[in-house]
């Protein structure tokens, strides 16, 4: 289900916006910066700050995620159902370790992994690559933009 070039972007950009529903119907979209790719099928993030999200999976599961390169401008868009393993739980501890290891100075404060098996993968990119921008010519002009931005 991900490919090699969705789980590197995963790995490399590890900032995903999570969108769920809320009770009422309306959609919310929150960033998530510590996703870890577990397998082909499945992501999973750490519940660190995220009542809203937690609160929003608990009576819809179903979630759609997407990891953008903001040099690249392409990215990946996948769709699956949560499950949220809370800290003490077996599955936590069996997993947690990977948190640890890239976030040690966060991992105290994560309160639950929420695993997404996911059912579906899309690659996003923007419309310049349809009129034949290449890769490179998009990385650079974004790092100069943010150059500019942030001298």
């Amino acid at each position: 289900m991900l490919n090699a070039a969705a789980v590197a972007c995963i790995e490399q950009v590890r900032l995903g916006f999570v969108a769920s529903v809320k009770s009422g119907g309306r959609p919310s979209v929150s960033p998530k910066g510590t996703f870890v790719v577990l397998d082909e099928r499945k992501i999973a993030f750490a519940e660190i700050r995220s009542p809203g999200t937690i609160s929003n999976i608990g009576h819809s599961p179903e979630v759609e995620v997407n990891f953008v390169d903001s040099f690249r401008r392409k990215g990946w868009r996948m769709r699956g159902v949560t499950q949220i393993l809370r800290r003490g739980s077996a599955d936590f501890e069996e997993i947690f370790p990977k948190w640890d290891a890239l976030w040690a100075d966060l991992s105290a404060r994560i309160r639950a992994i929420v695993v997404i098996k996911v059912s579906e993968v899309k690659p996003l990119s923007t419309p310049p690559y349809d009129d034949g921008v290449t890769e490179a010519e998009m990385i650079a002009l974004y790092k100069e933009k943010y150059a500019k931005m942030y001298p």
